[in-house]
C-alpha cells in the first residue's frame, strides 16, 4: 500500500513521537505490513520538482494512493483562501492539495489532535482558521466536511493525541493494510477503539491515591493528581499508562496531570491545565460515566478511610511511610 503524509499547520511533533517506534522500528513495522512511505516531508530525500510531481500523480489519479495521513491543523485563513499556507514550490494552499488528494485517498488518517479537530493551532482567536480534516473542535465540519468518505467508505480516521502514541499511528496503519479496521472500529469522533475505549485511568500508578481520595496538593508529590491539580485522566481517553511511551513513561508517571490531549478542543478548558475548577469545594471535572451525587459519596466514605500511610505520602515526594510488612503467623 502507497502511504503520503503532509504536514499542514502544527509542531511536527507527531513525526518526532512516530520516530520513536520501537520493536520494531518504523521503517520495519511499516516494511512488514507492505506499506511504502512515498513521500514525507521530513524523512523523504525526495524534494522540490521531483516531490510536487508525484504529489501531482497522486492528485490526479495516477498514482493509487492507499494511506493518505495529514499532520497538523488545516490553516484555512485568511478569510477561507488558505493562502496562510502555501505548499513550499507552489502557488497553491496546502489545504487546496489535501481537499484533492483526500478525493482519491483509499484511507484518510489525521495524525495528531491538530489535524484530527484543530488542536492546539486552533486555539484562542485562531486568527488562522485551523481545523481538523473532518472537525472543527468538537464540531463536524473541518476542511473536507461532515459527509466526507475516503474510496473505501470510511470518514477521516483521527488517531488524535498531543502528540500521539507511535503505536497508535502505526497500529492503525496495519489494521488498515490488513482490512480490520471499518466502522466498527472507530468510536464516534473517528478515532480508533483500540486505544481510545480505554481510559487514561486504567493502570496509572495513583490508582490508590485515587481510591482513597487521597490528593497531592503541590507539583511533585505522589497523591492524586485529580483533586487539586486538574489531572483529567479518568474522562481522557487512551491506554496511555498500559501503553507506556518509550517502555516506560506517561505523563502521569512522570508527575504531570492528564490534559485530555485526545478531545477536541482540550486546549481551551477555561483554567489552568494544571487547576482543578471546583464548586463549593467539589471538582467539575469528575468521571464522564458516575452520576455526581454517587461520587460524592463515595469520596467522603474513602476520605474517612484513607489509611495513614496514603495520607501522609500522598503531600510527600518520596514514599515516606511503606507498606506494612504482612508477617506470617507463629509456627
Amino acid at each position: 500500500m502507497n502511504l503520503v503524509w503532509l504536514q499542514s499547520g502544527g509542531c511536527g511533533g507527531c513525526s518526532m513521537s512516530l520516530l520513536c517506534a520501537e520493536s520494531p522500528d518504523l521503517p520495519t513495522t511499516l516494511a512488514g505490513g507492505g506499506i511504502e512511505l512515498l513521500w514525507h516531508p521530513s524523512l523523504s530525500e525526495a524534494s522540490g520538482a521531483e516531490a510536487l510531481a508525484l504529489l501531482e500523480r497522486a492528485a490526479d489519479g495516477g498514482l493509487a494512493l492507499d494511506l493518505f495521513c495529514v499532520e497538523g491543523a488545516l490553516l484555512r485563513g485568511p478569510n477561507g483562501s488558505g493562502r496562510f499556507h502555501l505548499l513550499a514550490g507552489t502557488d497553491t494552499p496546502l489545504t487546496h492539495w489535501v481537499q484533492r488528494l483526500a478525493t482519491k485517498a483509499r484511507y484518510c488518517i489525521a495524525v495528531g489532535t491538530c489535524a484530527a479537530f484543530g488542536g492546539i493551532t486552533a486555539g484562542g482567536p485562531n486568527p488562522t482558521e485551523a481545523c481538523g480534516l473532518q472537525f472543527d473542535g468538537a464540531h463536524p465540519g473541518g476542511l473536507l466536511g461532515g459527509d466526507y468518505r475516503s474510496a473505501a467508505g470510511l470518514p477521516v480516521i483521527n488517531v488524535a493525541g498531543c502528540p500521539t502514541h507511535p503505536n497508535w499511528v502505526t497500529e492503525t496503519l496495519l489494521a488498515l493494510a490488513l482490512g480490520d479496521l471499518g466502522q466498527a472500529e472507530l468510536d464516534e469522533l473517528g478515532r480508533p477503539r483500540m486505544f481510545a475505549d480505554q481510559l487514561v485511568h486504567h493502570g496509572c500508578p495513583r490508582n490508590e491515591y485515587y481510591e482513597y481520595k487521597a490528593s497531592a496538593e503541590h507539583a511533585s508529590e505522589l497523591g492524586c493528581l485529580m483533586e487539586h491539580l486538574g489531572c483529567l485522566g479518568t474522562q481522557a481517553h487512551g491506554d496511555c499508562n498500559t501503553r507506556l511511551w518509550n517502555g516506560e513513561g506517561s505523563c502521569t508517571r512522570g508527575g504531570y496531570a492528564c490534559i485530555n490531549c485526545t478531545a477536541p478542543e482540550f486546549e481551551e478548558p477555561g483554567h489552568g491545565f494544571q487547576q482543578t475548577p471546583k464548586i463549593a469545594g467539589i471538582p467539575v471535572g469528575l468521571p464522564t460515566d458516575m452520576p455526581r451525587a454517587w461520587f460524592v459519596a463515595l469520596a467522603s466514605l474513602s476520605k474517612a478511610a484513607t489509611p495513614q500511610r496514603l495520607r501522609r505520602n500522598a503531600v510527600a515526594d518520596h514514599v515516606a511511610v511503606p507498606p506494612t510488612v504482612n508477617r506470617p503467623k507463629p509456627r
